[in-house]
């Protein structure tokens, strides 16, 4: 876990160092940060007792053109609870989106933060790391509104109460540029 921090820390460092050359951009190239915020329709399958959640998520892009921009987002898996058990991530991290291919634009991320998840029947509540690399595919309708076909994530919670647990999950929505 500590190599894996190192590395993020490093990550970051190094995208922080690219952003900060003293170089002028292209007038062609000059396209500042690209914002866009967006919500979500999840579905999910939790290692915990082999469960399928499902929910609601939001998240914010912020895209430098042509260089890796951070993804923050959050989510609630409430529906189809069984004994009352549910999660709720709030993830920050790395995203890159490759070119467009007619419309559609491929895109990797690596998110961490912390999940809180409510056991059986409320008897606790735990708070915990998560890591959570994903990937996916939005469709440009426009300039200003794309759609989240798929948003692929899997969640890993080394730290849970029980032992390491896992989740994978799908998602989708609408992604609509605000800057």
């Amino acid at each position: 876990m500590r190599r894996f921090s190192l590395f993020l820390c490093c990550f970051f460092v190094a995208i922080a160092a690219r952003s900060a050359r003293a170089q002028v951009a292209e007038a062609a190239d000059a396209g500042g940060v690209v914002v866009t915020v967006g919500g979500l329709a999840s579905y999910y399958s939790v290692s915990y007792g082999s469960r399928q959640l499902a929910g609601f998520g939001a998240f914010v892009d912020a895209e430098p053109k042509g260089r890796p921009g951070v993804e923050a987002e959050y989510r609630n898996l409430l529906w189809q609870q069984t004994a009352d058990v549910h999660l709720s991530t709030w993830l920050i991290g790395p995203r890159y989106g490759f070119h467009d291919f007619h419309r559609f634009q491929p895109y990797v991320k690596v998110l961490v933060g912390n999940g809180e998840f409510s056991f059986p029947y409320g008897y606790a509540h735990g708070s915990y790391f998560v890591l959570a690399p994903g990937g996916g595919v939005d469709y440009h309708f426009n300039r200003r509104i794309s759609f989240r076909v798929a948003d692929f994530e899997y969640q890993d919670w080394p730290q849970f109460t029980f032992g390491n647990m896992s989740s994978f999950g799908v998602s989708s929505g609408i992604r609509i540029r605000v800057y």
